[in-house]
């Protein structure tokens, strides 16, 4: 993927249920064009596309909630994340379609850019390991300790405490995201806190932008 020049590129990551949604809808409510790759793998997904054809082809037809219908997001989650094999196989399905959507997202934002730079922020949760962090111009990584990801994870999504700590063991840890940073959001505390943190760095992304 190669950006073009119009464009200053914020590749926001972290850890599941760290927070990462907050921090673009505070960018978004900034003037920021944003992109949400897990919202984007959800439509992706929906019956009768190419990625859903395929996952139903991998994975089987048990993982649909009815004969043709959505697929149980519950269901495959519990397949892939206790086998590594298969949630590789699940990413060779869906991460190059991932790609095209944000290549043909930043074309749109690229067209509309104007004189002035446009910020757009790409949230994916494998930005680094996907290799799409070597194309921002910044990374922010959004942090929490574990024990509040699991009490999220089963406050908003109606996991069991496994389940929670399943998911988070699926990934690569909070650490290794940290030497790629150059923002760091810590979203243990309050969201204005959050908040605070998110409009100082803004800053920093206006300046480098020639627009403070």
């Amino acid at each position: 993927m190669t950006k073009d020049s119009s464009i200053y590129l914020i590749g926001l990551t972290g850890g599941i249920a760290c927070g990462k949604s907050t921090v673009l809808a505070m960018l978004a409510a900034l003037g920021a064009r944003t992109i949400d790759a897990d919202r984007l793998t959800h439509r992706l997904q929906r019956p009768g596309t190419p990625v859903y054809q395929q996952i139903v082809a991998a994975f089987g037809p048990d993982i649909l909630l009815e004969p043709g219908g959505p697929i149980d997001r519950r269901k495959l989650g519990a397949l892939v994340f206790s086998d590594e094999t298969k949630l590789r196989q699940l990413e060779q399905i869906v991460h190059p379609a991932v790609r095209a959507e944000i290549r043909s997202f930043l074309a749109q934002v690229a067209a509309t850019a104007g004189d002035r730079r446009q910020v757009a922020v790409i949230d994916a949760i494998k930005l680094i390991e996907s290799g799409l962090a070597a194309e921002c111009d910044q990374v922010w990584v959004v942090i929490c300790p574990e024990a509040q990801q699991v009490a999220r994870l089963m406050e908003t999504r109606g996991m069991s405490e496994a389940e929670a700590r399943q998911r988070i063991a699926a990934q690569p840890p909070q650490e290794s995201r940290l030497p790629h940073a150059t923002v760091v959001i810590d979203n243990s505390g309050t969201q204005a806190a959050t908040r605070a943190q998110v409009d100082a760095a803004w800053q920093g992304v206006l300046t480098a932008i020639g627009g403070a």
